[in-house]
């Protein structure tokens, strides 16, 4: 297997932090260009879909989208969890890690993609025709940035985790989205909320982060 990543991308790091937890070592493939903020013309012409990341099997089958990857190789190697252990907490642990994605994820694209100089004519990740960025969605990727933080600030409370005593993709989700906002939209999380602050130091403390 191998994975391919687009350096300092928030969804290939979801996977390549899962893989840091998991102590599974893959080769890693790097699809963009050294010197703008594109992929790789042979990785486009390779990948219907046009995004990272991307697991290749060794059958040359392809897995795309973050927590597919993370379902697969959390198949493969259970141990230690990272997507639930049992019924419920599997499905709080998918919930929260899709509220994470749509909205924290997703408010940092939107605001990232409308308003860099690099995306001008790629306000939409993935697609072949030119797609104007919108100037408005900037302003509204701000409010869903603040949202975002509010909400888990909130769902965190006194446990150091977001689904309670356990390290889970959820928090590896919303980790990249946090430090997305914080290191490249220059969005920090605000002081009011403490429990995710809380919660992003102790995260970024973990082996399985880096810089």
């Amino acid at each position: 297997m191998k994975l391919y990543d687009w350096n300092g991308a928030p969804n290939p790091r979801r996977v390549l932090i899962f893989l840091k937890e998991k102590s599974i070592a893959l080769p890693i493939i790097e699809a963009g260009t050294d010197k703008s903020a594109k992929l790789k013309d042979d990785f486009l012409a390779s990948d219907r879909q046009r995004t990272v990341p991307v697991l290749e099997l060794d059958d040359g089958s392809r897995i795309g989208e973050a927590m597919a990857i993370c379902r697969y190789l959390e198949t493969l190697y259970p141990e230690p969890s990272l997507m639930g252990t049992d019924p419920l907490n599997c499905a709080f642990v998918d919930m929260w890690e899709r509220r994470a994605d749509i909205e924290g994820i997703g408010a940092v694209g939107e605001l990232f993609r409308n308003s860099h100089p690099a995306f001008e004519g790629r306000g939409l990740p993935g697609q072949t025709e030119r797609i104007e960025q919108i100037p408005e969605l900037i302003e509204r990727g701000r409010a869903r940035i603040n949202w975002f933080f509010e909400k888990f600030n909130t769902q965190i409370g006194d446990n150091p985790f977001i689904v309670g005593e356990k390290f889970t993709v959820a928090d590896i989700t919303a980790f990249c989205a946090t430090n997305f906002s914080e290191k490249v939209c220059k969005i920090p999380i605000p002081g009011k909320y403490k429990n995710i602050s809380r919660w992003y130091e102790a995260v970024s403390s973990r082996p399985s982060i880096g810089q």
